[in-house]
């Protein structure tokens, strides 16, 4: 189905199997950029905006090259009562590495509390599961917050299927325990929507190592 036709279906009738046929026809079609800058989303985050159609000269797959290495979102026709597609960061390097915009059947994982036993598999993050360039961009964020020394540890169950980033909250000086769910959703921004963040204390875990 053309992507033209995707957007002229009602919201009530965008399901997932809308968003999958949308995602791959956004990553080949092109864009017109509102602007030469990212503008600040009512969710505070900033993001650049484009516009579909055919006067649309501009290839996406290029603006979300762009968009990777420094740390934007991207909002689709936000010209409208209610944009057809907002893209947080982690969703355009995730494009960017795998050449998918989503992990294909993500497992749920809920918010609370998480506890490790014997025989899971530790480390620092690898390139590949977090490039320089994104660690970068989130150290930038969490330096603007205050906290110039995040350390970090992956902690992953034998067969890998599930995989967590630990990011300690014990680099997080001054970060209340009320204010953790609220800071993870915030740093889960910059993650594709597959993984899943946990503040963690850094006792009783192996060393953790700078982001």
């Amino acid at each position: 189905m053309e992507l033209e036709t995707l957007l002229q279906r009602p919201e009530s009738q965008r399901d997932n199997q809308w968003e999958q046929d949308f995602l791959t026809q956004f990553s080949g079609t092109n864009v017109h950029v509102d602007g030469d800058q990212a503008k600040v989303g009512p969710d505070g985050w900033p993001y650049l905006f484009v516009r579909t159609g055919a006067d649309a000269t501009e290839p996406a797959h290029k603006v979300v090259q762009w968009l990777a290495g420094r740390g934007i979102g991207l909002a689709v026709n936000a010209h409208k009562m209610i944009p057809d597609y907002i893209f947080p960061y982690g969703m355009l390097w995730n494009f960017v590495e795998t050449g998918r915009f989503l992990h294909p059947e993500p497992k749920t994982r809920t918010a609370g509390e998480v506890s490790y036993t014997n025989g899971v598999i530790t480390g620092p993050p690898s390139e590949k599961y977090l490039p320089p360039y994104v660690r970068d961009t989130i150290r930038e964020f969490l330096r603007a917050q205050g906290f110039t020394t995040p350390r970090v540890l992956v902690v992953s169950s034998k067969d890998f299927d599930e995989v967590d980033l630990v990011l300690s909250v014990n680099s997080l000086a001054g970060l209340e325990r009320k204010e953790h769910q609220a800071f993870a959703d915030r740093v889960a921004w910059f993650l594709p929507l597959h993984y899943t963040l946990v503040l963690g204390d850094e006792a009783g875990l192996p060393p953790f190592s700078p982001l």
